[in-house]
């Protein structure tokens, strides 16, 4: 089961012709924009990371989750979003995915900074609370993948994907009180 999309005017169309793996359109409430090739490379990864995942014996529950999770300084709303929430036999996971064409610079995973993890661990505790799951065991994965790039010799360009279970913990978001933490 996939949760619906919160923006109930968004639909994708693709574009036919020689453009059409480049750009898509996405209308939102009769307005058409282009979506950055960055963004559709992103988007194919989370597809191939979702079958991936299924394969694997995941239970896909929410792709794209996307919920305000509190206010900046300035008083702008910050939203969250986690790419997969997925069952693991009983385990909730909560899962974010990383596409790139290689890995020469960097591996995917090495991405997902500080802030980030901090940002979905944010969301999962909103998500937990929400759907009352506060007491079931949960986890943060990341799926890494590559998707090279089509050369004239190679026709078929084979993606790589990594699950990395258990990425990080949310222990080190938690509040610890000053004398818990002094003499320890």
């Amino acid at each position: 089961m996939r949760w619906p999309n919160l923006n109930p005017g968004t639909w994708k169309r693709r574009q036919t012709g020689p453009e059409s793996r480049e750009t898509e359109k996405v209308a939102h409430n009769s307005i058409s924009v282009e979506v950055a090739p960055h963004l559709l490379l992103g988007q194919r990864g989370e597809r191939l990371a979702a079958e991936y995942l299924e394969q694997l014996g995941y239970t896909l529950v929410a792709s794209n989750f996307t919920l305000p999770v509190g206010r900046s300084l300035r008083g702008a709303m910050i939203h969250a979003e986690i790419d997969l929430i997925a069952y693991d036999g009983s385990t909730l996971c909560f899962v974010e995915v990383k596409t790139r064409r290689s890995d020469w610079f960097a591996a995917p995973e090495q991405n997902v900074d500080l802030r980030k993890q901090r940002q979905i661990a944010r969301a999962a505790r909103v998500y937990r609370r929400m759907f009352g799951l506060t007491s079931a065991t949960y986890r943060y994965d990341v799926v890494s993948v590559i998707l090279p790039a089509m050369d004239d010799e190679d026709k078929v360009a084979r993606p790589r994907l990594e699950v990395l279970r258990n990425f990080w913990t949310d222990e080190k978001f938690r509040k610890h009180r000053w004398a818990e933490t002094m003499y320890d």
